[in-house]
């Protein structure tokens, strides 16, 4: 069963070629997809998205978009009680399609956009870590991954006000 916005298993990709589970969070962006892929991989972007609340930030993101490129974003809580870093390497990419990942760990992330009718439906899997229970991962990747869908909007929103000024400048 798929759904517009949230956590699921996805039934056709249970375990990776690593043999671990896999989980899958999607959203759906209403956002051109040029729009939102650079909101997905530009550290400037990145940096003000990729948080799974208010109380953590990611102060620092890089990203070699290329395959047998690098990618690193800081994840800290904001009283700097904790923090780690996501990072890994670039497997393949597929420009405004899809990035497949490996972590540092060896875990697999893919992340695919379907663009259609003026919105973009961005489906990340990901191989379950050990350490934690599948429902904290599960909530905390949709958490990041609706952060994202709320940032990429407001990137459009801005360039409509944006336009509509430019527009009415022009009209004077």
């Amino acid at each position: 069963m798929w759904f517009t916005k949230g956590a699921k298993m996805n039934p056709q990709s249970q375990s990776s070629e690593t043999g671990q589970e896999r989980v899958s969070v999607e959203t759906t962006v209403r956002a051109p997809a040029a729009m939102a892929w650079a909101a997905w991989t530009s550290p400037e972007h990145i940096k003000k998205w990729n948080a799974a609340s208010d109380d953590w930030h990611c102060p620092e993101a890089r990203i070699d978009l290329r395959p047998g490129g690098t990618f690193s974003y800081r994840m800290e809580a904001k009283d700097g009680s904790f923090g780690f870093d996501y990072a890994g390497k670039i497997d393949r990419v597929d420009n405004e399609l899809g990035i497949w990942l490996t972590l540092d760990d060896g875990r697999k992330v893919s992340i695919e956009f379907t663009a259609a009718d003026g919105a973009v439906r961005v489906l990340e899997t990901f191989d379950l870590e050990a350490s934690s229970p599948i429902e904290l991962q599960r909530q905390g990747w949709q958490a990041i991954l609706d952060r994202f869908a709320v940032y990429a909007e407001e990137l459009v929103e801005a360039s409509d006000a944006r336009a509509t000024k430019l527009n009415a400048e022009e009209k004077r």
